[in-house]
């Protein structure tokens, strides 16, 4: 059974004024794919679970009957509910987390992660939703990644310096390890084990300046786990960024995915 990352609820505090900047957006098409692949109608209930700034909760208000976004840190639903207001989307807010999840939230018929499941009891978290979400309904893991190709050639020299500067966190260290049991392991042992995948790609223009957001909106090289140090990360991002920007942009990459479970 894997072991939790020792839960902290304000471990993203510093984070929330960088990450919808800085982390990628994910794709429309991928929101719609999934739409159609799990059949949420417009009466149908979506809960956006660790939501941070509402980037899935603002996406899915357009398709479901409402939408419910949870998050243990204020300061993310903040920044979340200031993104609905832009939108012009109704999205409900909840501060909690993982830990609190009652079937008296449901029934839902689709439960989105996007970027946050690895943060929770992973196990102890889906046999809640088994109470909470509707016999066809489903959770989806949603992420990013980058394809291994000349566009993203600057990556290496990106992630060298997020590891240099995020050495010392030993949660992130774990993650990467060996030790560290996937998502899909995990779900195919829950009653969520019917798995499909899903991934658009894209290439995107990114300004430099987003990509230190980007170092800032995580927690390994936040503000509030590095301190001081954080300048001294922008700095050098900015520097390292030179050699492979033009016009204060690098060319990107993304592949915006999710993991669709079912029972």
């Amino acid at each position: 059974m894997p072991t939790p990352i020792p839960f902290e609820p304000h471990r993203f505090q510093s984070t929330a004024a960088y990450y919808l900047a800085g982390r990628p957006a994910y794709a429309p098409r991928l929101i719609k794919r999934v739409v159609e692949l799990c059949g949420l109608r417009d009466a149908d209930r979506v809960l956006d679970l660790g939501c941070g700034p509402g980037q899935l909760a603002v996406a899915f208000a357009s398709f479901a009957g409402s939408v419910t976004a949870m998050d243990p840190e204020p300061e993310m639903l903040r920044v979340a509910a200031a993104a609905a207001a832009a939108a012009k989307v109704d999205v409900s807010f909840v501060n909690g987390s993982s830990y609190d999840l009652a079937p008296s939230l449901g029934p839902i018929r689709i439960v989105t992660i996007g970027r946050a499941f690895h943060w929770m009891d992973r196990v102890d978290t889906l046999r809640r939703l088994d109470t909470m979400i509707v016999p066809d309904g489903a959770v989806v893991l949603f992420g990013d990644s980058h394809p291994r190709v000349p566009d993203n050639a600057w990556l290496d020299d990106y992630r060298a310096l997020i590891d240099r500067f995020a050495a010392d966190d030993m949660h992130r260290s774990l993650r990467r390890s060996s030790d560290w049991i996937r998502h899909e392991a995990v779900l195919l042992d829950s009653v969520f084990n019917q798995l499909e995948t899903v991934g658009i790609i894209e290439r995107r223009q990114t300004a430099v300046e987003s990509l230190v957001e980007r170092a800032l909106s995580m927690s390994s090289t936040s503000r509030g786990k590095i301190g001081e140090k954080a300048d001294g990360l922008a700095q050098a991002i900015r520097e390292v960024m030179t050699v492979h920007a033009r016009n204060g942009a690098v060319v990107e990459v993304v592949e915006s995915d999710a993991l669709i479970a079912r029972r």
